[in-house]
């Protein structure tokens, strides 16, 4: 496994993927984001802890039910087992980097719309697990 660095601000900017895995370590993995005017991540439940990071944009948070607004500086720490969404509640897209720990997606994931990702997910064998499916 290769060290990755980089402008992640610029990165994440940059972004037009719904999903860019861009490093994937033994006990970590950095991944950034791009949500559309109204799109959401998605109610979800981890198995693994996650920090999502707002770089451009603004949204909600939604942590076990509870709404928050996300923007600009943003940063939301979701413990594993905390049901959370990500919502973009603007017309310009909501860049974002995430952090899972261990990782969550398959090294090298890119998922270029929402649409993309749910059908990865519904056609997975099997759930990931600190970077390996089980």
């Amino acid at each position: 496994m290769e060290p990755y660095q980089a402008e992640l601000k610029e990165v994440a900017k940059d972004n037009e993927d719904f999903r860019r895995v861009l490093f994937t370590g033994a006990h970590s993995q950095l991944v950034v984001m791009a949500l559309i005017a109204g799109e959401e991540i998605g109610e979800e439940v981890h198995q693994v802890d996650q920090i999502l990071y707002a770089v451009e944009g603004e949204g909600e948070a939604f942590l076990d039910g509870r709404r928050k607004s996300f923007e600009k500086g943003d940063a939301v720490a979701v413990p594993a087992g905390t049901r959370h969404n990500i919502r973009n509640t603007e017309k310009k897209p909501l860049k974002l980097f995430t952090i899972y720990a261990p990782p969550q997606h398959p090294a090298g994931t890119v998922h270029h719309t929402k649409a993309d990702a749910l059908a990865a997910e519904a056609s997975a064998p099997a759930a990931l697990v600190g970077g390996k499916a089980p």
